[in-house]
């Protein structure tokens, strides 16, 4: 899917679950920055661009190893021990990204190394994504209007 889906999709489910979060803007710039950060592994992405990962591409495949729950569930276990508050909106971001992959074409090995893909019917940025995208960016707008007071 593309950056500005993903971006909507988590939007959504911080819209939904920020509430009940102690630090609310540790909370959103977590989850945010997980949901871009799957795609370090793919040199065209928003963040897989820069040099600084070019590396790390070279040792792993776009929709390897990161692009799966196998990766998410280290990383969060990580979190959880070292630095708890950070673990769940990051879970978020990160595991809304790889479902969301998920649905595409191209789909994901979500346990990875086994070769077992979990695929959709999404073709990146095809009429359904659009649909989609359209979807939850007015989701979170009524998602936002909703809860704005609660903010103030």
């Amino acid at each position: 899917m593309l950056v500005r889906t993903h971006l909507a999709v988590t939007f959504c489910a911080i819209l939904l679950l920020i509430g009940s979060a102690s630090n609310k803007i540790s909370f959103f710039i977590v989850a945010i920055f997980a949901t871009f950060l799957p795609d370090i592994d793919s040199k065209n992405s928003k963040i897989g661009h820069r040099l600084f990962f070019r590396p790390l591409q070279w040792f792993v495949k776009h929709r390897g190893f990161i692009h799966s729950f196998s990766f998410l569930v280290i990383i969060i276990l990580i979190f959880a021990f070292f630095i708890p508050v950070i673990a769940l909106p990051f879970f978020l971001g990160y595991g809304l990204h790889l479902l969301a992959d998920s649905l595409t074409l191209e789909g994901i090995s979500p346990f990875y190394p086994a070769k077992l893909k979990m695929r959709g019917i999404i073709k990146t940025g095809g009429k359904i994504e659009i649909l989609l995208f359209i979807i939850f960016v007015f989701v979170d707008f009524i998602l936002l209007i909703a809860r704005l007071p609660n903010f103030l």
